[in-house]
């Protein structure tokens, strides 16, 4: 799986018969790697220290191939305007945006179909996407010019070290995590996202009263989520067990395939207690 997020593409004509066609060339095939070859306009500009952050264990992989002609335009066209570079140090995430609006952290967002809905339907909240995924990085940039959406700006790098960095405790309204990689077999259990202590550093970053919303199809890293996510200082989970569906947050492709393959959804809402 490439990233924390996979969710598939929405609709988009021909910039999606162009995926299609990467896609076919690339067999599909998944492997540890570097971002697809050309200029780099998303990621760092200084390197991070050894061991760093996640370091000796990552919770994804970098898809084989190369992006496609669509989103490798819309990539270093927009990249410029709507993604922010690693720095390794605090942002003002209030100057970048423009304006001191609450702030959404979305741990990898895959193509960013829900991602661009989302925040097209609240412009009084900002969204920081952060994402691995390059030909991802390149489709929702194109759904953002699109669409005409502001208020949302990407991060090409690993999301540990973004949240131990560049986000300061008590700076986020929330965090969504949709369909992050399962990791199905025991040995790999310690790749998976949500585990502590991830977990315990994402619920100190976001503010009091604020939320953490996960969703997956695989069912038993549901209940492996909601084991550490109740085991996570800070985190109170209103439901007592899991959640029903935030009417808000839209249907793709990707959740309607896993659910005609009978996947049971599991939908995961804590919120922040008092400090």
């Amino acid at each position: 799986m490439p990233s924390a997020n996979r969710s598939g593409p929405g609709p988009g004509g021909a910039f999606l018969e162009a995926e299609r066609a990467t896609a076919e060339r690339a067999g599909g095939s998944v492997a540890i790697g570097r971002p697809a070859a050309g200029r780099d306009r998303c990621t760092t500009r200084k390197e991070s220290p050894p061991g760093a952050g996640a370091g000796a264990v990552k919770s994804y992989v970098l898809r084989g191939g190369r992006m496609s002609d669509a989103q490798k335009r819309s990539y270093d066209a927009l990249a410029p305007r709507y993604c922010v570079p690693f720095t390794g140090e605090q942002a003002d995430w209030g100057g970048i945006f423009g304006n001191e609006n609450p702030l959404i952290l979305e741990i990898g967002f895959g193509m960013g179909t829900a991602t661009a809905a989302i925040a097209r339907e609240n412009p009084g909240k900002n969204y920081l996407g952060v994402e691995v995924f390059r030909a991802g990085i390149g489709r929702l940039l194109w759904e953002i010019e699109q669409a005409g959406i502001e208020n949302i700006r990407i991060l090409e790098h690993d999301a540990v070290e973004v949240l131990e960095k560049m986000i300061a405790d008590g700076s986020l309204e929330g965090a969504h995590i949709f369909f992050p990689d399962p990791w199905p077999k025991k040995r790999h259990h310690k790749r998976r996202l949500v585990r502590r202590p991830f977990t315990e550093l994402l619920a100190r970053r976001i503010r009091s009263g604020g939320y953490l919303y996960m969703v997956t199809d695989w069912a038993e890293y549901g209940e492996w989520a909601l084991r550490e996510l109740s085991a996570t200082a800070g985190l109170v989970n209103p439901y007592g067990g899991f959640a029903p569906p935030r009417e808000w947050r839209p249907r793709t492709k990707f959740e309607a395939k896993g659910l005609s393959k009978n996947h049971e959804i599991r939908e995961l809402f804590f919120k922040v207690e008092a400090r």
